[in-house]
């Protein structure tokens, strides 16, 4: 506990920053935003849980590296569920060359050509990689089959193949989870309110984004069937509730925690070794327009 609270004074400012999600909202928009989420989770209680869980993750990808171990994890849900929130929370003190994330745009004219799995497959996790995939393989279940992007026959040659693909890929070895983010027709609907509002967030608003609150139903046929589908016990999805934030974050990382059977991997001692001097070297002198301004 000593510890989580000198790293939470250390890193309060950082963390206040990342959480600071309405810079430019009016008052009258927070204060709507607020009166909707009376029981939103306490600011002290969620960053001290995720201090711990953080901890927890680093200690993941060291068990990561130690092992060789491969995870791959799948991040799906409604537009503004928190997906990204919950993604940056997870890396943030992680290493990059251990945990990356793969957010592929729309796909070229050669890949639409392709086997449908084929563009995905380069960004697997290989031994001692995590990878998290902020969309994945099952846009064609859901964007793809919902906006005419996919035929009837491709989607259902989808829903055929992306179970075999997914147990090929829990033979090899790779640790498979799926999280489904789960909103509200009214979250939503406030969350992209907001978002127009905000100058900061309006590059979060695609075309699309919008077109999905039309096609709300739509969209929930699509998931119901993609989720009844394609739940194996292989890999089988797990529904995270996003209304909350905070909440959303913190449950998500606790159930990514018990679906990894890592260990604390020991540490050598890390001693800092002495510096050597050249009692000959004369450090060169660089000229002032090499130099930042120091304006702060």
């Amino acid at each position: 506990m000593d510890w989580l609270e000198a790293e939470l004074q250390d890193t309060l400012d950082e963390d206040f920053e990342i959480e600071f999600n309405e810079p430019m909202l009016s008052m009258e928009i927070r204060k709507i935003y607020q009166e909707q989420h009376p029981d939103m989770l306490d600011r002290k209680v969620y960053f001290r849980n995720l201090l711990r869980l953080q901890a927890e993750l680093i200690k993941v990808q060291d068990w990561v590296q130690h092992t060789g171990a491969k995870i791959c994890i799948l991040f799906e849900g409604r537009d503004a569920a928190g997906k990204g929130g919950v993604i940056k929370r997870i890396t943030q003190r992680l290493n990059p060359r251990v945990a990356r994330v793969v957010a592929l745009p729309a796909p070229s004219r050669r890949e639409q050509s392709q086997w449908y799995f084929q563009r995905y497959v380069p960004h697997l996790p290989a031994a001692g990689e995590i990878v998290f995939f902020d969309r994945s393989w099952y846009n064609r279940a859901g964007v793809e089959r919902v906006m005419g992007f996919a035929t009837e026959d491709q989607v259902e040659q989808f829903f055929q193949d992306v179970p075999e693909f997914e147990r090929m890929l829990v033979r090899s070895g790779i640790i498979l989870l799926k999280y489904w983010f789960s909103i509200t027709d009214e979250e939503q609907q406030l969350r992209f309110l907001m978002r127009i509002h905000d100058p900061m967030k309006q590059w979060k608003l695609s075309p699309m984004d919008l077109e999905s609150r039309i096609r709300w139903e739509d969209y929930t046929k699509a998931k119901e069937d993609m989720l009844f589908r394609t739940n194996i016990p292989e890999a089988p999805w797990y529904i995270v509730e996003g209304n909350d934030k905070k909440r959303e974050r913190l449950n998500c990382i606790e159930h990514i925690l018990t679906k990894i059977p890592y260990e604390e991997v020991p540490q050598e001692k890390v001693t800092l070794p002495d510096r050597k001097y050249n009692p000959d070297y004369e450090r060169r002198v660089l000229p002032d327009e090499l130099y930042v301004p120091k304006i702060y």
